[in-house]
């Protein structure tokens, strides 16, 4: 088959190695200039990539242009190349207004039967510090649009809201260029998630169901992250999409999005409330699922491409990745100032199964180096019976690479093995 990765900082390195392994053709076009030297010298660069549209439309059937993120009219852009007949795999316009659109995506869980009254969407920070001085209580402020990123949000810690109004009090000037503001009732419990390939006509089964670790620091402390590390399994999560996810089949049908979708969820004894959609390749999700799939990336983009209802392998058990960052992670060279081209060198070689590259290339040398805009070095991971196995075997790959720099959470797995995952089969949510 024919690959044409399109992406602006080229977050699906390790998935087009793959590829190339299998034996497939790919190309990748990078936009963004700071991260052309991500994967160089691993894999083919194109500086165009509406130039190699005739190579992948030559390849018939057999052609696929893969989008990794949800920016400002890409999924408009995906629709609009899937009616001139191409395969596309990555989102769809409906899919940006689910992740991007914030007020939406609760409008419409509440018509698919979630609960009401758990968000409120304001256009000025006025507005919403209004708010929650009439009803003081904890929440969860977030911001609206494709710019602002998880690490724009800010999860309150007092019981009566009095840390959010100082935010948007102090922070009103910066607030108010999201394209919303939204509150969210704050809820204990355990965060997770539930995601599944879309084909376009119904999901690939089975889901998988996760548990992200999104604190820079161990112990939940620090930076919002996109993702420190997460844990991921395929097993007995039948249940818990359909009560969730599968929900979303008709949306996504009749918007032709095709891709992989997630929606995060707290689970607690009150019940499942939702929180936010994915519609799009998530990083490192799909390196975290990677080793639990029975098929190969080429397998599995062909049955979505094919889009006959089918049932993707999986291997039982858990996985967990751990991110191994440099700085200027979580920030960007655009903010920081740090070098690239430092080397990275892994005792025993580097394992795919095990070692998922991110923003790496080969220097002119042909060595192993770092590259890109962010700091996301590669994800470790692990596979096991359960999430202490998977841990120790993710952390063993870890161990293994040496990078100046480097760091990562200690701690991924913990809570889950400490008593959230006990937690979760008590409330029943698990086959």
């Amino acid at each position: 088959m024919r690959f044409l990765g399109v992406g602006e900082t080229c977050d699906l390195g390790a998935l087009y190695l793959s590829l190339i392994a299998e034996g497939h053709e790919v190309r990748v076009a990078v936009s963004e200039p700071l991260a052309r030297g991500t994967l160089a010298g691993l894999c083919p660069k194109v500086e165009d990539w509406r130039a190699e549209l005739d190579w992948v439309r030559a390849a018939g059937d057999d052609g696929v242009i893969l989008f990794e993120a949800v920016s400002e009219g890409l999924g408009a852009l995906q629709d609009e190349l899937r009616a001139q007949g191409f395969n596309v795999i990555g989102g769809s316009a409906y899919g940006d207004r689910l992740e991007n659109d914030r007020g939406y995506a609760h409008a419409v869980l509440e018509e698919l039967g979630f609960p009401k009254g758990q968000s409120w969407t304001f256009k000025a920070a006025d507005e919403a510090l209004r708010f929650v001085e009439q009803n003081p209580a904890r929440y969860v402020l977030k911001l609206s649009g494709a710019d602002h990123a998880s690490g724009h949000n800010y999860i309150g810690q007092l019981a009566d809201g009095t840390d959010v109004a100082a935010m948007l009090r102090v922070r009103a000037t910066d607030l108010g260029k999201a394209d919303e503001l939204v509150l969210m009732r704050f809820f204990d419990g355990v965060e997770m998630g539930v995601g599944a390939y879309f084909n376009g006509e119904r999901f690939i089964g089975p889901a998988c169901l996760d548990w992200e670790h999104k604190r820079f620091f161990a112990g939940e402390l620090g930076e919002l992250t996109g993702e420190m590390g997460t844990v991921v399994t395929y097993a007995r999560t039948d249940g818990f999409f359909e009560r969730t996810l599968a929900r979303m089949e008709g949306r996504l049908r009749g918007h032709g999005h095709v891709g992989y979708v997630n929606l995060n969820t707290i689970v607690n004894e009150e019940g499942i409330w939702p929180l936010e959609f994915t519609c799009r390749f998530g990083y490192p999700g799909f390196a975290v699922l990677a080793p639990l799939q029975g098929w190969g990336w080429g397998e599995l983009f062909a049955a979505m491409v094919q889009r006959a209802p089918v049932t993707m392998p999986t291997v039982p058990g858990f996985c967990v990745g751990v991110v191994l960052t440099i700085p200027p992670f979580p920030y960007s060279r655009k903010q920081v100032d740090e070098p690239v081209g430092l080397p990275i060198t892994i005792e025993g070689g580097l394992d795919p199964r095990r070692h998922h590259l991110g923003e790496a290339g080969l220097d002119g040398a042909g060595e192993l180096v770092t590259s890109g805009l962010y700091g996301w070095t590669m994800v470790a991971t692990g596979v096991g019976a359960g999430i202490a196995e998977a841990k120790a075997e993710a952390y063993a790959a870890a161990d293994r690479v040496h990078t100046p720099n480097l760091r990562y959470r200690l701690d991924i797995g913990d809570r889950l093995i400490g008593g959230d995952f006990a937690r979760v089969e008590r409330l029943g949510l698990l086959d």
